[in-house]
This record gives C-alpha cells, sequence and structure tokens, in this order.
C-alpha cells in the first residue's frame, strides 16, 4: 500500500498569511527533505480599475542556495473594458525569468461567453491553447457550448453539456472520438453519472451525500480502477485502487487535512 498523508495548514483570509503545506510519502521519511515542506504566499492590491494579484510557492527546506528555493512566482492584473472581463496571469518557474507561461481570460456576462487562452511568452509569443464557453437557457434548460483547440497538437474537440430537472448530459466530441456522460440526481442523497465513450470503454460513478457538504463519491472502471473519494469535514481521503479483471491488484491512499486559523 502506497500511502501519501498530506497535511496542509491553510492561513485566514487575511492578506499575507502564508499556507504550509508538508507531504509524507509512502508513510515514511529518511531526513527533512523527505516531508517535501513548500510555503506559498500571495497578496493583492488596486491601481485605479486594476486590480492585482501576486505569489510565490517555495520549498521551506534548510539550503545555504537560497535561488534554488523559489518553485514558482506568479503575477495577476484584472480589469474591465467595454463590458468585458479581462485578466491576464503570467507564471514563472523557480527564477528563470527568461519565460513565462500565460493565461489570458474574458468574460462577458450579458453575453454568457468566456474565453480562456493560454500562451508562452519569452524571445517570442506563442499560443498553446484557446476555446471559449457559451451558455444559453431553452425551455428551461441550461446548455453550454464549449470549442477546444490545441494549437501544438492541432487537436480540436467540442463539449456540448445540458442540464435541466436534476439530468444533465455532457457529450465531447472530436475527430477521433466521442464520450457521453449521463448523470442523475435521484433524490437528495443520491446521483449517478455513467460514462460511455467511442471505444467502448465505459465508467460509472455513484455520489452519495452524508450531509454538511460531506460526501463519499465511487467512480469505476472495469478492469482499471475503482476509485472511491470520502470528503469529511476537514479532511479528504482519496483511495485508488487498480483491477484487473476481477482482482485489486493494489490500493494508494492519499489523505488531506486543512486547519483553519
Amino acid at each position: 500500500m502506497k500511502l501519501v498523508l498530506a497535511l496542509a495548514v491553510i492561513g485566514s483570509a487575511a492578506a499575507g498569511r502564508p499556507s504550509l503545506t508538508i507531504n509524507v510519502q509512502d508513510g515514511n521519511f529518511a531526513d527533512i527533505g523527505g516531508l517535501d515542506p513548500s510555503l506559498s504566499w500571495s497578496a493583492s492590491a488596486s491601481s485605479g480599475d486594476v486590480d492585482v494579484e501576486y505569489g510565490i510557492e517555495a520549498s521551506a527546506r534548510p539550503t545555504t542556495d537560497i535561488a534554488s528555493l523559489p518553485k514558482n512566482i506568479w503575477g495577476k492584473a484584472s480589469t474591465n473594458l467595454n463590458g468585458w472581463g479581462v485578466s491576464a496571469r503570467a507564471e514563472f518557474q523557480g527564477t528563470d525569468f527568461s519565460s513565462a507561461g500565460l493565461e489570458i481570460d474574458a468574460n462577458n456576462s450579458d453575453a454568457d461567453l468566456d474565453i480562456h487562452l493560454e500562451a508562452s511568452a519569452g524571445s517570442g509569443f506563442s499560443v498553446s491553447k484557446i476555446e471559449a464557453t457559451k451558455r444559453l437557457n431553452s425551455d428551461g434548460a441550461s446548455i453550454s457550448v464549449n470549442p477546444r483547440y490545441n494549437v501544438e497538437t492541432e487537436e480540436a474537440d467540442v463539449v456540448v453539456s445540458y442540464d435541466k430537472d436534476g439530468t444533465s448530459l455532457e457529450l465531447t466530441a472530436s475527430q477521433d472520438a466521442q464520450s457521453l456522460t449521463i448523470s442523475r440526481q435521484l433524490d437528495d442523497d443520491n446521483r449517478i453519472a455513467p460514462t460511455l465513450s467511442s471505444s467502448g470503454d465505459i465508467s460509472v460513478e455513484w455520489e452519495r451525500s452524508l450531509g454538511d457538504d460531506n460526501s463519499l463519491t465511487a467512480t469505476l472502471k472495469p478492469n482499471e480502477s475503482l476509485d472511491l473519494e470520502w470528503k469529511d469535514a476537514d479532511w479528504t481521503a482519496n483511495i485508488n485502487m487498480p483491477i484487473d479483471g476481477t482482482d485489486i491488484t493494489g490500493t494508494n491512499v492519499s489523505i488531506k487535512r486543512e486547519v483553519n486559523f
């Protein structure tokens, strides 16, 4: 059994509070490096009509090489332009400022339209992914259409969602493959969602409400895996059991605890 124990200490909503995450892999560690502690910090400010957020994630291990501590440094700016909410986020890996990953979002609430773009900037500007989401209502049903295009791989698909009276359908279609998920709220406490794909694969998800926003979710993929997620107050436990035929070939467990102070 692989045991991954994650203890997350989350700061309050006050700006400037750091967040400390400690991971224990396989339930043991040889030294503090085995804990893989990391520290993240963020803050925000405003300048005119522009809201700015920024932060850093760094290793919290003893070292004489301070430059090796940062894992990523990021910044985000948001504003409104002619009815559009626009934001741009840039992230640098470590202290390498020669290139940055970019995410640009634009949304128009009047048109129920969102646009999302992913790119990289360095010696040049290169777009990697772009997608749009259009939402509309028809006869009491909520419908969304989400075309997506991966510039790097030249792969395109579209996700169409339909939701009405406790039943939702999600169709993902590309030139090579299609999948359909049908989700049905059986009662106040139980939801079931089978997924079928054009390749013949099938999976079934069952979610059981335990009250107070707590739940147990089981996802079965025949001849592949059984996954369980149990949310209980501040605890979240995930159990993954690979399946070969009718045999369970292993068990991977992760447990996360959030403590607010």
